[in-house]
C-alpha cells in the first residue's frame, strides 16, 4: 500500500516509521511512505503557505494554492485524499479496515488555525479526526492512520488472527474492547490470574474471555455497547 503525506514538517516522520510494525512493513516492501514538503509548491522567496483569515479572527489559515498543487502533483492513481482535521469524522477501526482495502492514501497535514475550506470541499475525499481534541498539526494524526491501517494489511502482522480479536473488531457488529490479558507469574504481589485461564479448557476460556470483554466495555466504554450485543451475551 502506498502512503503519500503532504506536510510542512517532513522530517517529523523519520522516527515513527522507523520502528515497530510499520518499520518492518516498509523494510519488507509491503508499505511505502513518501513525505512531501508543502513549501516545495510555493512560488515566493519566503515559501509562504499561510495567510490571515477573511473576516478576521485568531491565527493563520493554510492557503489553497500550494495544497492543490502538491496533491495534484504527487497523487497516484486510485489514491484517496484524506485531510486530517479536528472537524473531520472520527477515525475508527472500521474505517481503518476500509482504508486498508484501498490501493493507497494521500494524507494532508494541516497546521496553524486551519486550512482553507476549499481544500476540504473540493480536494479531499475524506476529512478525518483522530479524536475530540486539538493537535498542533496533522502530522501525529497521519502517523496514527498509517500505523492503524498498515497493521491490517496481509503479511504485516505475523499472526494476522491477532488483529481479528482486538478492541473494536468484534464479530456481528459487536465492537467490544479486547479481553483483559495476563501472563506469568500466575501470582504477583498477591494478585492472582483468574483460575479459568489456567485450567486448559479452551471452551470455558473462550466463553470467559467474551464475558470479560463485555464487562470491561461496559465499565470503560459504555458508548460502544449496542442493545443487540447485550441480548446475545446475557
Amino acid at each position: 500500500m502506498n502512503f503519500d503525506i503532504v506536510t510542512i514538517f517532513p522530517d517529523l516522520f523519520d522516527g515513527p516509521f522507523r520502528y515497530g510494525v510499520v518499520g518492518k512493513a516498509i523494510e519488507a516492501g509491503l508499505v511505502t511512505v513518501a513525505t512531501h514538503n508543502l513549501r516545495d509548491w510555493t512560488h515566493d522567496r519566503h515559501k509562504t503557505v499561510d495567510d490571515r483569515p477573511f473576516g478576521g479572527g485568531e491565527g493563520m489559515v493554510m492557503k489553497p494554492e500550494p495544497l492543490f498543487a502538491a496533491v495534484e502533483a504527487v497523487k497516484k492513481p486510485g489514491q484517496r485524499v484524506v485531510l486530517l482535521s479536528a472537524q473531520g469524522r472520527p477515525f475508527t477501526q472500521a474505517m481503518a479496515r476500509q482504508f486498508a482495502a484501498e490501493p493507497g492514501l494521500l494524507l494532508i497535514c494541516g497546521r496553524y488555525e486551519g486550512i482553507d475550506e476549499r481544500v476540504a470541499e473540493h480536494l479531499a475525499d475524506e476529512e478525518i479526526s483522530v479524536g475530540d481534541f486539538v493537535l498542533s498539526g496533522g502530522e501525529l494524526a497521519a502517523a496514527i492512520l498509517v500505523d492503524a491501517i498498515s497493521r491490517l494489511l496481509p503479511g504485516v502482522v505475523g499472526n494476522e488472527a491477532s488483529t481479528v480479536h482486538e478492541s473494536f473488531s468484534g464479530e456481528g457488529g459487536a465492537h467490544l474492547l479486547d479481553t483483559p490479558h495476563w501472563t506469568r507469574p500466575a501470582e504477583f504481589r498477591g494478585w492472582k490470574v483468574p483460575e479459568v485461564l489456567l485450567n486448559g479448557n479452551h471452551a470455558e476460556i473462550g466463553k470467559w474471555r467474551r464475558r470479560a470483554a463485555l464487562e470491561k466495555t461496559i465499565r470503560m466504554r459504555p458508548d460502544l455497547i449496542e442493545s443487540g450485543t447485550l441480548e446475545r451475551e446475557t
